[in-house]
């Protein structure tokens, strides 16, 4: 395989479509946001822009309209770059199913489960696929803002990295290394990883970001000159710590992290409790409730933390049989029944949907061994973990409220529901389970929330039940394009664009 990948890094493209890439010192250094950024900010100077990411490792992920999967980071880098997302931005995407394997899907299909050693052995191949995506899209574009993943300097990974070094020198990109000053020891991470890289992978650095600073900026002028004198590469900027932003998270790292635990405000009125998952996927879903002024988002990892919310929120999972197993071993389980028998709406998406029925069946081994396992049982219905993925993009409405409802349905399993449906799609299909009081409901549409009107019917009958007044109109849209905005603009004002076109060639 070492030998095979060394073959592969020696060839040269032939696209000349100007690319630049941002790497990190670390995972979760903000490559993500700014790759972000510079699409929108490439964009209002008029360019045709494309992200590309070779391998996202994420368990949040999208389905497109060709019904391709592919990880939300690269989707919303193709919003910002008011490009509808497309698979080859993003062509190699790992989820994650246990802690040493992952489900691999390139160019947007699964072709199986895999663990770290089979993972290696099948690289050579997926980095053609990598090569040929990025070509394909460089060729339709301007410029190419391209990201890489964890760090360029892991020792033990280096070898057969694929979405780095190599990848920038495939694609003729220079590099600008991001370092997270709110971390602490941003200065140490840019030398250590510079001396740790290969020269051809130095001559690619270009130069050093600094994100989330806080503070006044005229205080880093001394480590600034000493960097440079060091490395001979200059720091092109200095990002501010952005809170905030009402942009969608790349991965669980943030959520996991507790980035929604100090949302929290007494004033609020309506508490969702979302139940942090260990295998939690695809927990965008839950975002634009954020917004909302009469909602605080509860995340709850033991029985404890539910507290007295106005509704239960089983959110989608990876692992389905080994998220029911500690549901139970945490004393979670019993609380959401008996919730749900005192009436409080319990809500599953996906994975936490199929959890609410009363049986999973697993006869192809795809999530583990146990072959069967018992669900909640608060719905009449039963779910099969089949090999076929289902990838679709859906448009339908709310059987109960008539309102308009979309978003995409990312699953492997089958379920048979004795209970009214949910969702009519406009292709004829019904879709999800409620139960007959309509307090207990899911199904497997993401982004169902995404949707103005719906998602304030919901939280004004959550009002109700509170004998609260019903806001009875749209009060915080989700809206992504004055995000888009706000964030170019900090951006724009904090990096060095003279030297980024200069870099690009432009």
């Amino acid at each position: 395989m070492f030998n095979d990948l060394q073959k592969i890094f020696q060839k040269t493209t032939a696209t000349t479509t100007p690319s630049l890439m941002f790497q990190g010192t670390c995972s979760n250094a903000g490559k993500s946001i700014l790759t972000t950024a510079l699409c929108r900010i490439l964009l209002q100077d008029g360019l045709s822009v494309a992200p590309f990411k070779s391998q996202n490792m994420s368990l949040n992920s999208y389905v497109t309209r060709n019904g391709e999967e592919m990880g939300r980071a690269q989707v919303v880098q193709a919003q910002a770059a008011r490009l509808d997302p497309d698979v080859r931005m993003n062509p190699i995407l790992l989820k994650p199913n246990s802690d040493t394997g992952s489900q691999i899907i390139v160019m947007g299909k699964p072709v199986g489960n895999m663990n770290v050693e089979s993972y290696m052995d099948y690289k050579p191949t997926a980095f053609l696929q990598a090569m040929e995506a990025y070509d394909s899209l460089a060729a339709e574009h301007d410029v190419i803002v391209m990201e890489g993943a964890g760090s360029p300097a892991e020792v033990n990974l280096k070898h057969h990295d694929i979405v780095n070094m190599p990848m920038a020198r495939y694609a003729g990109a220079n590099v600008l290394l991001i370092g997270d000053i709110d971390r602490g020891g941003v200065f140490a991470s840019f030398l250590g990883t510079m001396e740790i890289l290969d020269e051809w992978e130095r001559e690619l650095v270009a130069g050093f970001i600094i994100n989330r600073f806080r503070g006044r900026k005229s205080l880093l002028d001394d480590a600034l000159d000493f960097t440079l004198t060091r490395t001979g590469k200059p720091v092109l900027g200095v990002v501010d710590y952005l809170a905030n932003l009402g942009l969608p998270e790349e991965d669980s790292v943030g959520f996991k992290n507790g980035i929604y635990d100090g949302r929290r405000d007494s004033d609020k009125e309506i508490e969702l409790a979302i139940i942090d998952l260990p295998h939690i996927s695809n927990f965008t879903d839950l975002e634009p409730f954020l917004a909302e002024p009469d909602v605080n988002l509860r995340i709850v990892r033991s029985p404890d933390d539910l507290k007295c919310p106005a509704a239960v929120i089983l959110p989608g999972s990876k692992n389905v049989v080994k998220d029911l197993i500690w549901l139970r071993d945490s004393g979670l389980a019993a609380r959401i029944a008996d919730f749900a028998g005192n009436n409080v709406p319990v809500v599953g998406v996906c994975g936490g949907f199929q959890m609410l029925g009363s049986l999973i069946r697993d006869p192809h081994g795809l999530e583990s061994n146990e072959g069967e396992i018992q669900g909640l049982a608060l719905l009449k219905m039963e779910t099969v973990l089949e090999k076929d993925k289902t990838l679709t993009r859906k448009k339908g409405n709310h059987l109960a409220s008539g309102l308009a409802v979309h978003g995409y349905e990312i699953h492997h399993g089958q379920t048979v529901s004795k209970h009214q449906p949910l969702l009519d799609f406009r292709d004829g299909q019904m879709a999800g389970a409620s139960s007959e009081n309509g307090r207990i409901w899911g199904s497997y549409l993401h982004g169902i929330f995404d949707d103005d009107t719906f998602r304030r019917w919901f939280l004004d009958g959550l009002r109700a039940d509170r004998n609260l007044a019903k806001m009875g109109k749209v009060v915080a849209p989700y809206d992504l394009e004055p995000a888009f905005d706000r964030l170019a603009d900090a951006v724009r004002s904090q990096i060095d664009m003279t030297q980024v076109y200069h870099l690009l060639g432009l």
